[in-house]
C-alpha cells in the first residue's frame, strides 16, 4: 500500500505540472501585464502623450499675450472714441451752409470774426492790418498741417488759405446736427477747436467727407487731426458711422497714447492779446505779431505756462517747437 501511495503521488504531481505547462502555452503575455514594457506604456490610450491638451492643462485654453485686449488709457483720443454712438449717416435732406448761421460770426464777441480769429492763431509772423484793431491779417506763412509744409498768406483776391472745419458741416449734419436748434449750429460753425487754416485746395478736395473718405495728404499729422474731430463729436454729442469709426481706429493704432486737443472754447479777446495799433515800422516786425495773441520762445516757456505738450492749433503752437513735424509739439 505505500508503494501505491507513493505511485498516486508522483502521478498527481505530473498532472499539476502538465495544466501548469498548457495554461502557459495558452497564455504567454499574461505574465507581463503587471510590468508593462516602456513602448507600451507610451502607447497605452491609458497614458496621456506629450502632446495631449490634457497632459498640459496650464496649455489648454488659456489666451496667450497676443490674444489680450489691448487696455485703452483713460483721455486718449481712443478712450473718447469709445464713448460716440456709432449709427449710418442721416439724410442730408434740408442741409445747407446757411443752417449753421452766418460765415463767419464774432461768436466770442471780442470784435472780429471767427476766420479772423482762426488766421491770427494759425499764420505765422502775421502782419495786422492797424486799422482793424489788430483783427486783419494782412500778409504771413501759414505752417500747413494738412500738406506739412509752409502755405504764404497774402490777404486779398489771391488767398490761398481755407478756414477747415475739422468735422466737415455736412458730416456733422448727417450725425445729429439736423436736430440741433441753429445757435447750437453756429456755436459748432464757430468753434476754435474743430477749425484750422489750411491750403485752400485741399480743403476743397476734402468736401464733406469724414476719416473713412479722406485724411490729410501728410500722414505725419492724420493722428492729430482725427483726435481733433474726435473731440469735437464728443463735445456736441454727434455720432460716428461703422466705417468712420473703423478708419479713426486704424489710424489712432498707430498712436494709442494720442489725447485729444484741449478745448478753447473762443478765442481771446484784444484785451488779452494785448495787440496795438503798431507804428508802420514795428508792423513788419514778426516777433512783435507772431502767432497773434500767444508766442513761446521756446519749449522751456510752454512748459512754464503749464501748455506743454502743445497741439496745433493750439493758441502759441509754432512748427519751430514741433521738431518732428507730427502737430504736438514740446512733447
Amino acid at each position: 500500500m505505500p508503494g501505491h501511495r507513493k505511485l498516486t503521488a508522483v502521478i498527481g504531481a505530473f498532472v499539476l505540472l502538465w495544466v501548469i505547462g498548457r495554461a502557459a502555452q495558452q497564455h504567454p503575455t499574461a505574465g507581463s501585464a503587471a510590468n508593462p514594457s516602456p513602448t507600451a506604456a507610451a502607447e497605452s490610450p491609458a497614458s496621456p502623450s506629450a502632446t495631449s491638451p490634457s497632459a498640459h492643462p496650464s496649455r489648454a485654453g488659456t489666451p496667450t499675450a497676443t490674444t489680450r485686449p489691448t487696455r485703452v488709457a483713460p483721455g486718449t483720443a481712443l478712450a473718447v472714441l469709445a464713448t460716440l454712438p456709432v449709427k449710418g449717416r442721416a439724410p442730408m435732406t434740408g442741409y445747407r451752409r446757411e443752417e449753421f448761421g452766418q460765415a463767419w460770426l464774432d461768436a466770442d464777441r471780442n470784435g472780429c470774426d471767427t476766420r479772423n480769429d482762426i488766421l491770427r492763431r494759425d499764420v505765422r509772423s502775421a502782419v495786422l492790418d492797424p486799422r482793424t484793431h489788430g483783427c486783419v491779417v494782412l500778409t504771413g506763412v501759414l505752417p500747413d498741417p494738412y500738406l506739412g509744409r509752409d502755405v504764404p498768406f497774402r490777404r486779398g483776391a489771391g488767398d490761398e488759405v481755407d478756414i477747415d472745419h475739422v468735422v466737415a458741416l455736412g458730416n456733422a449734419w448727417a450725425t445729429g446736427a439736423a436736430r440741433f436748434d441753429i445757435r447750437t449750429r453756429a456755436a459748432l460753425a464757430n468753434d476754435p477747436l474743430g477749425l484750422l487754416a489750411v491750403d485752400l485746395h485741399t480743403n476743397r478736395s476734402k468736401g464733406d467727407g469724414d476719416a473713412a473718405t479722406w485724411l490729410p495728404p501728410y500722414k505725419p499729422f492724420r493722428c492729430a487731426y482725427v483726435a481733433r474731430q474726435i473731440a469735437v463729436k464728443a463735445k456736441y454729442g454727434l455720432w460716428v458711422t461703422p466705417a468712420e469709426r473703423a478708419a479713426m481706429s486704424r489710424v489712432l493704432a498707430s498712436c494709442p497714447g494720442r489725447q485729444v486737443p484741449a478745448d478753447v472754447t473762443h478765442a481771446p479777446t484784444r484785451v488779452d492779446q494785448k495787440v496795438e495799433e503798431p507804428a508802420p515800422a514795428a508792423a513788419a516786425s514778426p516777433r512783435a505779431l507772431v502767432g497773434g495773441s500767444t508766442y513761446y520762445a521756446n519749449c522751456d516757456a510752454v512748459r512754464a505756462a503749464g501748455a506743454a505738450p502743445i497741439h496745433v492749433g493750439d493758441p502759441g503752437y509754432s512748427r519751430r517747437l514741433d521738431r518732428d513735424g507730427d502737430g504736438v509739439g514740446c512733447e
